[in-house]
């Protein structure tokens, strides 16, 4: 668990993946997006919108970064073998949390997967 200030202490710079396992993030206080990495080229970031109490599960192998809507408590579970770290590019650019409520029609009473799962 730990606390994020802005998108920075979140490295929102940069991509992230994880190979040998999934990865459960939880918003424990705040609220936070995660984005998903489209698989193919063309395709659009997926954004998960997590509320406090509300959770994701990436995928192993699908690269994802994190965003806060307001400083936040984070809880990210996974096995660090296998993790790497990716610069994105593009026009990101580190930005304030914000101050207003993100509207929350996005957000999941429950924790919702980030991507189904064939034979699942």
């Amino acid at each position: 668990m730990f606390h994020a200030k802005t998108d920075a202490d979140v490295h929102a710079d940069r991509w992230e993946v994880h190979t040998a396992a999934e990865e459960i993030v939880s918003c424990l206080i705040g609220k936070i997006r995660l984005y998903l990495r489209p698989e193919l080229a063309g395709q659009q970031e997926k954004e998960v919108r997590l509320v406090a109490g509300t959770a994701a599960i990436v995928p192993r192998g699908l690269w994802y970064h994190i965003e806060l809507d307001v400083p936040s408590n984070i809880m990210a579970v996974t096995l660090p073998r296998g993790s790497r770290l990716e610069m994105r590019t593009g026009a990101w650019k580190p930005r304030p949390a914000r101050s207003h409520p993100a509207p929350s029609s996005t957000a999941a009473p429950h924790p919702p997967s980030a991507r189904p799962r064939a034979g699942s």
